[in-house]
């Protein structure tokens, strides 16, 4: 299928913001979108670039009502030699095929998507940062369009990719944040679509992320729906424990998003030779190990954040430091090293990095 350009006029060009410190995340979009429609008679088909506008839905449109979305987040970055680097982006799009395969919506063509991808990131790319810590966010998204009011799986789809320079996700920047644990809320359970990027699980969270933020903290730690007890994510991040010389992680159970940063971390922890398990824990062992010192480091891992230090975690109305409260070794490590990739400025043994502009 080829990919259709249509640019946007020289005169209706947006201004690239030029102050990196003031970027933020997710308030500033480029000057063209991806988009590409689904029928059950033409399968996908009319894949173009347009110019960023406004979406035509209609009001019965049956993502607006019933959910029925899924979307990814990755990220483009200007790297080493001023080249475009892109840092695992099969693995997004790979996943948004298993999201949608769990919320009955139709697989996509992956070269094709990847092509519109590297295309879309190619016209844009003067929108992409300069400075270090700073990337074009990258948001594919598909949404049901069909026009009708009852539940089943859509006929008819519209996928969209957007794009916008960001900064870092948190306004502590990699300065170590607090996280808040919820007992009263639950995000997902097993068997449910905790482990699908869909809109629903996000807006599941949002109670609980005004709560926990009106109470002085960075993001929610979830614990498992069921008991109520085990840990499993952080809102927007996988969430990793150091363990005396061992570092834990949550098993990918199906209530958890499977994170390709998340991913990254045990892979490298494994290529260094850290001990890295995937296995159920538990809060009040998290509470004894901050209490006694044998925890002494805690993070999450995520695209918007990388690595995201925490400094101290509150329970029951306990609020428990983590280490000394600065950022851990390891922690840093990680951070430092994932950087280097994305950037093109370390050598990538394990092969996620592609340079998009050569």
């Amino acid at each position: 299928m080829e990919i259709q350009v249509n640019k946007v006029s020289d005169s209706l060009r947006k201004p690239i913001p030029q102050d990196a410190s003031a970027l933020g995340f997710g308030k500033y979009f480029s000057d063209h979108m991806f988009m590409m429609n689904y029928t059950e008679d033409k399968a996908w088909h009319d894949a173009r670039i347009e110019p960023y506008g406004p979406l035509n839905l209609d009001p019965a449109s049956m993502v607006l009502h019933y959910g029925q979305e899924a979307f990814e987040g990755l990220k483009a970055y200007r790297g080493r030699d001023d080249g475009i680097y892109m840092f695992r982006y099969m693995e997004n799009l790979k996943r948004l095929n298993r999201s949608c395969e769990r919320l009955v919506m139709p697989t996509l063509p992956l070269d094709l998507v990847s092509e519109a991808l590297k295309k879309l990131v190619l016209l844009e790319q003067d929108w992409i940062p300069r400075s270090s810590g700073c990337a074009l966010y990258i948001r594919p998204n598909i949404i049901a369009v069909d026009p009708f009011l009852g539940v089943r799986p859509s006929g008819s789809y519209l996928f969209y990719i957007i794009a916008g320079p960001v900064g870092a996700y948190y306004p502590e920047g990699f300065n170590p944040i607090k996280i808040f644990v919820s007992d009263k809320y639950v995000r997902a359970v097993r068997g449910g679509v905790g482990d699908a990027k869909t809109a629903g699980n996000y807006a599941a969270s949002l109670l609980a992320q005004m709560e926990a933020k009106d109470k002085g903290y960075s993001q929610v730690l979830w614990l498992d729906g069921v008991e109520r007890k085990y840990i499993e994510e952080v809102g927007t991040m996988n969430i990793f424990f150091k363990f005396g010389d061992e570092v834990l992680t949550s098993p990918l159970t199906g209530s958890i998003l499977p994170g390709i940063t998340r991913d990254s971390v045990i892979k490298l922890l494994q290529h260094w030779g850290v001990k890295v398990a995937e296995k159920q824990f538990s809060i009040d062992e998290v509470v004894q190990g901050l209490e006694d010192g044998t925890v002494t480091e805690v993070f999450g891992s995520g695209t918007a954040a990388i690595i995201s230090p925490v400094k101290a975690i509150s329970y029951k109305g306990k609020e428990y430091a983590v280490g000394d409260g600065n950022t851990g070794p390891l922690s840093q490590k990680l951070y430092d090293h994932i950087l280097a990739l994305q950037y093109g400025e370390k050598d990538d043994s394990l092969g996620w990095v592609d340079r998009i502009d050569s």
